[in-house]
């Protein structure tokens, strides 16, 4: 492959912002931007921006990032995803937070406004409206977005779901006018539960209809994959229940090729394409430990490059080499080593293409490539407040659990650090099926770097991005084979000379801050403190009160996750394991968490306070759900934590000197 130099020198890096020790706030307040998405004809940049509880849409000029407009939408509400459907033309969606560790949900509204505000109309809304407006009230209809329509800059295609049963949601496709919000039915799925992706011709021709109950009644995951003909009929291409393997669509490349992702329910999911005529599957990429984590696209959206998979630092690999943008691509990453570069929006013609350029010290930043100057131009930091070079590096590894099974995670280590004997913060992650930790920049981890801790994250049997076997292991072994990883991972730091093994405490979110609480109780002796935050500690509150909880299938996710009988579920419930856990707590909750409901922070409260073991402190913050939003909230409560690791591993714990 061939590469371009001359695009070294356009770039224009920006100096460090400074040196001194940042503060909390610089951590915890929220990043300029989020999505960015350039228009088809190159004159605006489009960004949502993090107000805390609330994201806006901003539209600025590309040439000089002008501001050209702001779009807040009313009551609370967030920008969600947006899209140019023309060079004049956004539309967006609306959700609400529910806290940082949950997706936002989406309220189901849908706007269309003009890069300089003109002609901002709601095109979906519940309720009452005049009569001028009735067409585009919905009932209980969901839309997204499946398809710009990059010819037409009236029209775009939607996907709609709408309830059919308790269980079952029914799909169509359906040309959605973005000035008027009329809409003409084009396709229905052919059954409940499917998603439909296109071909080329912009054709409704695959669905992937999905189930998440077993034959015994129990939760698991299942998919089946449907063709449409010509003349609208479907056809049954492949189900997982009979043939064990799971085909999933993941779009059209710009020749017509299906691309899709098979899983066999063990090993890592591969990437192939769907023969048309047959619905065979061609495998083009697999590795033996990642599933595909991202994927490297052309200037167009739709040609896959290359494949980034993240069993440590991320890695790229192609598998167009001789497209256009393939060599582009290498040229960028040339300029950039040591971090992950992507093309994260282009002009409808492709010559100039917005860059995002991170690591595990770099939050982000933006540059904007001119293919007609071969330069790239610096746009904007994320957090242009953090100086990456003071930041702390992240250092992946992996080791043999004690049932022999292969783990990975990361050892973030202070700047200026040797890397030994160091304090250690252990950190899980939530889930604990499906999420995962990565290289990327992490600022609660780097928070606590800049205090001087190393911290250890450890995706243990469960996480996401290691195959469906891998996180299917997670099921009734929340109390047992999770922990074990996770002390065998503090171990291992131990071993190899990073943890001082007198200063070491755990700390976590969600079904991290269970995990904050059970592993101290399974491994007496090998943690000094312990933090949990808006964890899940009682299967039977869990079970009763949870979001989760209200729908057949959150059920039998409960049920297959903590075990169907009481003794199983009791079993696994960190309060009846408080009279084992002898070391100094703090605990941290939102009061209106829907995921894990404060009733589990009193409730561990209360049974340590029983043991004998008062926690230190707690916090039932007001107006916050699954992870706090608000700035001055994040601020008082990574205070408070400092405050507490630093009593008990930090400078201020009895017979330290210091920290390394």
């Amino acid at each position: 492959m061939k590469y371009a130099p001359a695009i070294l020198l356009g770039l224009a890096i920006a100096g460090p912002a400074h040196a001194a020790t940042p503060s909390i706030e610089d951590f915890v307040r929220h990043p300029t931007y989020s999505g960015v998405k350039i228009s088809p004809d190159g004159e605006y940049l489009a960004l949502t921006v993090d107000r805390g509880e609330q994201n806006v849409l901003t539209v600025m000029r590309t040439k000089d990032l002008s501001l050209v407009k702001v779009n807040q939408l009313p009551d609370g509400k967030s920008v969600g995803q947006f899209y140019w459907t023309s060079p004049q033309r956004l539309m967006f969606n609306s959700i609400r937070k529910v806290g940082t560790y949950a997706q936002p949900f989406g309220t189901g509204e849908w706007y269309g406004v003009n890069a300089d505000g003109s002609q901002a109309r709601p095109l979906v809304f519940y309720g009452t409206r005049d009569v001028t407006q009735r067409g585009k009230t919905v009932g209980s209809e969901r839309f997204s977005l499946l398809d710009t329509l990059k010819d037409d800059d009236t029209n775009v295609l939607m996907e709609v779901n709408y309830p059919k049963s308790s269980e079952g949601v029914g799909t169509e496709v359906v040309l959605f006018d973005t000035l008027s919000g009329r809409r003409k039915p084009v396709a229905r799925a052919p059954r409940e539960n499917c998603g439909i992706a296109l071909d080329a011709a912009k054709q409704p021709r695959y669905a992937v209809c999905m189930d998440d109950e077993d034959a015994q009644g129990r939760y698991d995951t299942h998919a089946e994959l449907y063709q449409r003909a010509a003349d609208g009929s479907w056809k049954l291409v492949n189900s997982s229940k009979s043939t064990g393997t799971m085909l999933s669509v993941l779009g059209t490349s710009g020749d017509g090729r299906i691309y899709a992702l098979r899983s066999d329910g063990k090993k890592p999911q591969a990437l192939g394409t769907i023969d048309n005529a047959t619905g065979a599957f061609k495998p083009l990429f697999e590795d033996p430990v990642s599933d595909p984590a991202g994927f490297i696209r052309s200037t167009d959206g739709e040609t896959i490059l290359g494949v980034v998979t993240e069993a440590g630092v991320p890695r790229v690999t192609m598998i167009e080499e001789d497209h256009p943008d393939a060599e582009l691509y290498a040229s960028l990453a040339a300029a950039f080593p040591g971090q992950l570069v992507n093309f994260a929006s282009a002009t409808r013609d492709g010559r100039k293409v917005v860059v995002s350029v991170s690591s595990d010290r770099n939050p982000g930043e933006l540059y904007l490539y001119d293919r007609d100057t071969g330069k790239a131009r610096f746009l904007m930091r994320s957090r242009a407040w953090i100086d990456a070079e003071k930041m702390a590096r992240v250092k992946p590894f992996s080791l043999k659990t004690r049932d022999g099974l292969t783990i990975y995670g990361y050892l973030t280590i202070p700047h200026g650090s040797s890397g030994k004997n160091m304090p250690l913060i252990v950190n899980p992650h939530g889930g604990p099926m499906g999420p995962r930790d990565d290289w990327g920049f992490n600022w609660e981890t780097q928070l606590f770097a800049s205090r001087g801790y190393a911290v250890l994250q450890v995706n243990y049997r469960g996480s996401g991005g290691f195959g469906k076997g891998f996180e299917d292991m997670a099921y009734g072994q929340w109390a047992t084979g999770i922990m074990n990883d996770i002390i065998d991972a503090t171990k291992w730091a131990i071993d190899a000379g990073h943890a001082d093994p007198e200063r070491i405490c755990i700390y976590g979110g969600s079904f991290g801050g269970y995990a904050s609480m059970m592993a101290p109780a399974r491994e007496p002796g090998l943690f000094k403190c312990a933090f949990g935050y808006v964890g899940a500690y009682s299967a039977e509150i869990q079970m009763r009160l949870s979001d989760t909880s209200k729908s057949e299938s959150g059920m039998r996710y409960l049920k297959r996750a903590y075990g169907a009988t009481k003794a199983e579920q009791d079993a696994m419930s960190p309060v009846n394991h408080a009279h084992r856990i002898q070391i100094p707590v703090y605990l941290a909750a939102g009061a209106r968490d829907p995921r894990c409901p404060p009733e589990h922070t009193e409730a561990m409260y209360k049974a340590l306070s029983a043991a004998g073991n008062t926690p230190e402190g707690m916090i039932i913050q007001s107006g916050e759900m699954h992870g706090f939003y608000d700035v001055e909230n994040r601020k008082k409560l990574y205070s408070e934590m400092l405050e507490f690791f630093g009593r008990h591993i930090g400078k201020q714990a009895p017979g330290v000197a210091g920290v390394d």
